[in-house]
């Protein structure tokens, strides 16, 4: 009749702050990079200065933190549309295609490392026979005629980057039975195998910053540090944000949240876990093992 409720399988989301307070935050944080980086004010003696001066870290926190505060908010309403039965069905099929999409999305974004690292490594040779291209756009050519250029010395891929190879390895195997757990109802097998998946988590980054730490090709200081940089520091990124959604999942866990029949964000975590190990098979064969270079100490 006239007037009556409209019944449908979709959730219609109230109205809702976040999607401003997070573009606010996104552009504070551009800023602030910009800021961070180069610096928008070169008057030391201007008030300005404290703020966006070179090297000045007070507009990049600030983003920082107005984007972790979107999250916190964005996110909790979402858990408590779910926890309240917003998310029917054909919601939850929605949720479980915007995962997957994402997960694409990321796919093809590391596509593009992986392009920049076969280029060099396969082809540096033709690179640096090709002086005419080089004059022509003003690059000179000549540091690509070795792989990896001379001086730099490659790490040995069956030291710590195959200590991080198993590391990820069994953490994808934990968080396997994490999810395995909750579905047959063993909520403390499900909070055991979550918490060794963000300890190994955490133990991958602590590894891989110990790894950077004794690197002797500098952070894009040749083409060999440029796109191995690239490609293993975006996938260390991937790494430590998927901790973060674990650890999120944990404590949803602990609170009673999630249920055998109803856990997608529990399960997102462990699709975006699994992505993250897949891509470091590769980065492992191909960047450390494969196309490494024969120097390697």
């Amino acid at each position: 009749m006239a007037g009556g409720a409209v019944k449908h399988d979709y959730h219609l989301v109230d109205p809702s702050p976040w999607p401003f307070v997070g573009s606010l935050g996104a552009f504070v944080l551009a800023i602030g990079a910009v800021v961070q980086m180069k610096g928008l004010v070169t008057d030391t003696g201007s008030w300005a200065y404290f703020f966006l001066g070179g090297g000045q870290p007070w507009l990049l926190l600030l983003g920082f933190l107005i984007v972790a505060y979107t999250m916190v908010g964005w996110w909790g309403d979402v858990i408590k549309e779910s926890r309240r039965g917003d998310h029917t069905p054909v919601v939850d099929i929605g949720l479980r295609y915007g995962m997957i999409l994402f997960i694409v999305s990321e796919v093809m974004f590391f596509v593009a490392w992986f392009w920049a690292f076969f280029e060099l490594a396969l082809f540096h040779e033709a690179r640096a026979g090709a002086t005419w291209t080089g004059e022509a756009i003003g690059v000179d050519y000549s540091g690509w005629a070795h792989w990896p250029p001379p001086g730099v010395e490659t790490f040995d891929p069956f030291h710590l980057p195959l200590i991080n190879t198993l590391i990820l390895l069994l953490s994808g195997t934990t968080v396997t039975w994490a999810h395995h757990a909750l579905q047959h109802g063993d909520r403390k097998g499900a909070k055991l195998g979550l918490l060794l998946t963000v300890v190994l988590g955490f133990l991958f980054t602590c590894v891989q910053a110990y790894e950077y730490s004794h690197a002797h090709f500098g952070f894009g200081g040749n083409l060999y540090g440029a796109t191995f940089f690239m490609a293993t520091g975006f996938h260390g990124a991937h790494v430590i944000i998927g901790t973060i959604f674990l650890l999120v999942c944990l404590l949803r866990l602990m609170a009673g949240h999630f249920t055998p029949q109803k856990h997608f964000g529990f399960e997102a975590a462990a699709w975006y876990w699994h992505f993250v190990d897949v891509v470091w098979l590769f980065l492992f064969a191909f960047v450390y093992v494969t196309f490494a270079g024969e120097v390697a100490h």
